[in-house]
């Protein structure tokens, strides 16, 4: 697909990746209120939401998601916003996801599953009590 386009629209898109990942929320949230897709979606199946949960950046978790990002997308490899966020002891972001719905038995490895793997104790018990 990326063969379609131009090296300048490749290289928008990246930025808006690294937007992500840096947590730059006003920027970010002020082209996708310009059109940018919320759920653009990189060669590695990563979302701009989970760029920013694996980044720990719940600020841009809360405005990715309030723009109506898809909590239940998963990347290539089967993870998903959630378990990045667990996986960061991202506190908040982790609380974002889930207020948006997010399964935490959804995705492989699941949240649940990150969270008993790499034992993170406080998180098992922030997706159990939601």
């Amino acid at each position: 697909m990326t063969e379609n386009l131009d090296a300048e629209t490749l290289a928008f898109a990246h930025r808006m990746f690294d937007l992500a990942r840096a947590g730059a929320t006003d920027e970010l949230a002020a082209q996708i209120d310009a059109g940018l897709p919320v759920n653009l979606t990189n060669d590695k199946g990563d979302t701009l939401l989970i760029l920013a949960a694996y980044h720990a950046h719940p600020d841009t978790v809360a405005a990715l998601l309030s723009r109506g990002a898809d909590h239940t997308r998963a990347n290539d490899r089967g993870q998903t916003a959630l378990a990045a966020a667990v996986f960061r002891s991202s506190t908040e972001a982790v609380r974002a996801l889930l207020a948006a719905g997010a399964d935490p038995a959804h995705g492989n490895p699941s949240a649940v599953e990150t969270a008993r793997f790499f034992d993170l104790p406080e998180m098992t018990e922030l997706l159990r009590v939601g």
